[in-house]
């Protein structure tokens, strides 16, 4: 059976048309799907209205106390339950929830190297079987970027790197699609030209363009996420935006 994993950005969920685009592909959508979403952006704004600086290293977030506490209100409040609401208006029986519900993601606080990044999950497992209970059940599960390490411990955890360990995971049971949906088209050879969209990226193909700087900060590691679960047997893999989420091989193909 098919299950269709979609990842959208937090700056796809600040823009309502963008937002509205994707959710209509992605209710239309018969076969057993789950979104998972982070919210750099309305944390970030947040922070900033609270007096708390952002800090980010190669597109991660370093999350102290402070921050912590406003990812898990952005993150598993606002926009999870804003992301539900919609879901449910268009007859989608959404499941909102972060890793610690359910114990479906357990992580661990990331040793500390050349940087301190805080309260950042580094993901343990992914419950395949309770997610799958869950779809079972005829609920779409809606994850946001929280995980815990079942002690207790929030974490912070990319969007992005749930959404790989999550495909992975359900590959056992599914022929997964796993989409990154990001506010542009695909993966962009010329960032201010929605028209230069790379149709398809291998792995050398991403380490060219990392080298020449065509690949940067946040693109980095939704690239590595991406090409992560394509190496452990994702069936397919791309990035996309609203404009090409509704097309089967739109956006840029990893593989």
């Amino acid at each position: 059976m098919q299950l269709h994993i979609v990842k959208i950005g937090g700056k796809v969920v600040d823009n309502e048309l963008m937002l509205q685009e994707i959710l209509k592909g992605f209710i239309a959508d018969p076969n057993p799907k789950i979104l998972i979403h982070g919210g750099g952006k309305g944390a970030t704004d947040l922070a900033e209205r609270l007096g708390v600086p952002a800090r980010m290293v190669n597109g991660r977030r370093i999350t102290d106390d402070a921050t912590l506490e406003i990812a898990v209100m952005v993150y598993a409040g606002w926009f999870n339950k804003k992301l539900v609401s919609a879901l449910q208006a268009g007859g989608c029986n959404a499941f909102g929830m972060s890793g610690a519900d359910g114990n479906v993601i357990q992580a661990h606080k990331r040793p500390v190297g050349e940087i301190d990044f805080g309260w950042v999950g580094d993901i343990d497992s992914v419950d395949a079987e309770s997610l799958r209970h869950l779809l079972l059940a005829r609920f779409t599960p809606v994850i946001c970027a929280i995980t815990h390490d079942g002690k207790g411990q929030l974490l912070n955890t990319n969007a992005d790197t749930i959404a790989s360990k999550v495909a992975q995971a359900m590959s056992d049971h599914y022929d997964v699609t796993l989409s990154f949906c990001f506010e542009k088209p695909g993966v962009l050879m010329d960032s201010e030209d929605n028209a230069t969209v790379i149709p398809r990226i291998d792995k050398a193909g991403f380490l060219q363009l990392q080298e020449e700087g065509v690949v940067h900060t946040g693109m980095l590691p939704k690239l590595e996420n991406a090409f992560s679960a394509a190496s452990a047997g994702v069936r397919k893999v791309r990035v996309c935006g609203p404009d090409t989420f509704g097309q089967p091989d739109g956006g840029t193909i990893i593989y």
